[in-house]
């Protein structure tokens, strides 16, 4: 009996998503699969700076402070070198989240025009120009814009945010790597 009740909870939002993909055509389940691939490669981001990126520094901090020499002209492109690879790796899934970030609302764009060409396959088919028909193609129309849209602006918060961190984290280790 219990079991029943919590495989009906799970089953109905399932249902929920599977008819929100449905009435928003193909197209959504490409939108769909990019959020997929876009919220995974931003939480890989935040276990990146959670888990990774201090211990990355310190062994930069450890390596920079174990260098008998800090002011030769080889010492500081070695700083530089410790830098820039620190800056890489942390940048490293930006511009994959920047590309899907562009790629949904153009995606959402691909679902408008299919959805206005099946409204107008509908008129073209009926010859007069059906309300109910015209509704159902232009609300399939609009799904994917709207659904292209959300994950984009919602992952351009987060493509934002991470840039910002690169460059302040950037700008810390430089400080950690002081010339004595």
């Amino acid at each position: 009996m219990l079991e029943t009740v919590l495989l009906e909870g799970l089953r109905l939002p399932l249902r929920s998503i599977e008819d929100f993909l449905n009435a928003g055509g193909p197209v959504l389940y490409a939108i769909f699969a990019a959020a997929l691939v876009l919220w995974t490669l931003i939480l890989e981001r935040y276990w990146f700076f959670a888990r990774q990126h201090p211990a990355r520094c310190a062994r930069m901090a450890r390596e920079w402070a174990a260098r008998a020499d800090t002011r030769s002209w080889r010492a500081r492109r070695i700083r530089e070198e410790l830098i820039s690879r620190a800056h890489i790796a942390m940048a490293q899934t930006l511009p994959p989240i920047r590309m899907l970030i562009a790629l949904c609302p153009l995606l959402g764009l691909l679902g408008t025009v299919t959805g206005m060409i099946e409204v107008f396959d509908v008129m073209a088919l009926k010859g007069t120009a059906d309300a109910r028909a015209m509704a159902a193609g232009v609300s399939r129309a609009t799904i994917p814009t709207m659904a292209g849209m959300v994950v984009g602006i919602s992952g351009l918060f987060f493509s934002n945010r991470f840039q910002t961190r690169v460059k302040v984290e950037t700008e810390r280790l430089a400080d950690q790597l002081a010339y004595r």
